[in-house]
């Protein structure tokens, strides 16, 4: 009898679950079409052409300087990705009658703002013109006073409707630079409005490193003579503090997604070996010995492995350890000459420079090992790569004629393009992670 009830009700429970599994289908396919969800990584994309008009103030107008001063920024920022072209808001006309289609734009950011008590709200949504749909709005508040950091965050947020994840344009680049005469370390936005000098020692800096929650940077000094390592607190701009000064290298530290620790080059004992440190300097554990030459460790998302540099085979090679068994695997089985490896947010890919015809380039490879997949083509010498947080775009310095400076490329090698024009040269890029 049991029995028999038992199987009685398994065609109701599996009704139910059936039914279930229908409703939240239902509900997910409902909530993806509210977003537009572009596969910007797909090579057959054309770049998406947006109309952004100037942004309503509280009385409707737009033609105020900060409505329209938030549509430029709005502009800058979705340009920066690469996947969208924006187009000039004023060729569908004007006001509630403008032909935003026959104007080119697939989609417009209609944008509003308010402003009380240094106080300010922004909103704005996206009407996609061919459906004549307009998406959910996004809004944002803020003081006043930050008004440009609230329409970068409305930026990424706009880009995340495209895409499904977050845009890069309130995050930095770190870099070297040699402007003032000497190399120092500068930080500057990705969209190179605010450039801002870090040191200012008057001697060779090398390799800045940001901590994991990007609050502090990390770079190695030579103004005492020796290779010395130092971290700064981004938060000013006054001191700066030594987390390491033995003797000998002190290099290039990757700090660990959680924060907790970083490894670093030392040669303190000899060959250049990797070392687990606090973010104090204290050093925790030896990773390597005896195994020729180890540099430029790049930790993998999740903290469980580390990609680096070693020449135990004769020539510098990628390598891949895993931290818990301590074991190494021979990553890069192409090419003579494979440095600076950079572990891709997303965990698939590590990216690293490559000596190719005798000139360097940028690939990119599975972490678990692959064939390789070169990234840059064009004229020069191209080094140090960095990731952007969304694991969509690769920075990048690029030497040609003499001259170096900051570049971005999509992972599948489209659209590069250069990041800053500055004064001097550029080098050493490293991409900051997003801020909350």
């Amino acid at each position: 009898m049991h029995a028999m009830n038992r199987r009685s009700s398994l065609p109701r429970l599996c009704s139910a679950v059936f039914s279930a599994l229908l409703v939240l289908l239902l509900v997910s396919f409902e909530a993806a079409a509210e977003r537009i969800q572009l596969d910007i990584a797909s090579s057959g994309v054309r770049k998406l052409a947006v109309a952004v008009p100037p942004f309503a103030d509280g009385s409707g107008s737009r033609m105020s300087g900060a409505g329209k001063d938030i549509a430029q920024l709005v502009t800058a920022g979705l340009n920066f990705h690469g996947f969208i072209q924006t187009v000039d808001p004023q060729r569908g006309g004007s006001g509630s009658s403008a032909d935003w289609r026959s104007g080119g734009a697939d989609y417009v950011v209609t944008g509003r703002y308010t402003v009380s008590g240094g106080q300010m709200m922004l909103e704005a949504s996206l009407l996609d013109t061919a459906a004549d749909k307009m998406l959910p709005a996004r809004q944002f508040r803020g003081a006043a006073a930050q008004q440009d950091d609230l329409t970068l965050r409305l930026v990424d947020a706009l880009v995340e409707d495209f895409t499904g994840e977050p845009g890069v344009s309130r995050t930095s680049i770190a870099f070297v630079s040699d402007g003032t005469g000497s190399k120092e370390v500068y930080l500057a936005d990705v969209l190179g409005r605010k450039v801002r000098q870090v040191t200012k020692h008057n001697h060779l800096c090398v390799s800045p490193r940001f901590t994991a929650d990007g609050g502090s940077l990390a770079y190695s000094s030579y103004h005492r003579g020796n290779q010395n390592l130092y971290i700064t607190d981004l938060s000013q701009d006054r001191t700066t503090r030594a987390i390491s000064r033995r003797e000998g290298m002190n290099l290039a530290p990757a700090f660990s997604p959680d924060g907790r620790t970083m490894i670093a080059t030392l040669s303190r004992d000899g060959s250049p070996d990797l070392y687990r440190m606090d973010v104090q300097g204290k050093i925790l554990e030896r990773l390597t010995e005896g195994a020729g030459i180890n540099v430029s460790p790049s930790f993998s998302p999740d903290g469980r492995q580390i990609a680096f540099v070693s020449d135990r085979s004769g020539k510098p090679q990628i390598y891949v350890m895993d931290l818990g068994s301590r074991k190494s695997r021979l990553l890069t089985l192409q090419g003579k000459e494979n440095v600076e490896p950079a572990w891709s947010p997303k965990g698939d890919l590590i990216a690293y420079t490559s000596l190719t015809a005798g000139r360097y380039h940028i690939f990119t490879i599975p972490a678990g090992g692959g064939a390789p997949t070169r990234v840059t083509s064009g004229y020069g010498d191209y080094e140090s790569p960095t990731w952007s947080p969304d694991g969509r775009q690769i920075a990048f310095s690029r030497k040609r004629n003499g001259q170096m400076e900051l570049c971005v490329i999509h992972a599948n090698g489209k659209g590069e393009r250069t990041l800053f024009r500055l004064k001097g040269n550029q080098s050493y890029p490293r991409w900051s992670p997003r801020r909350n």
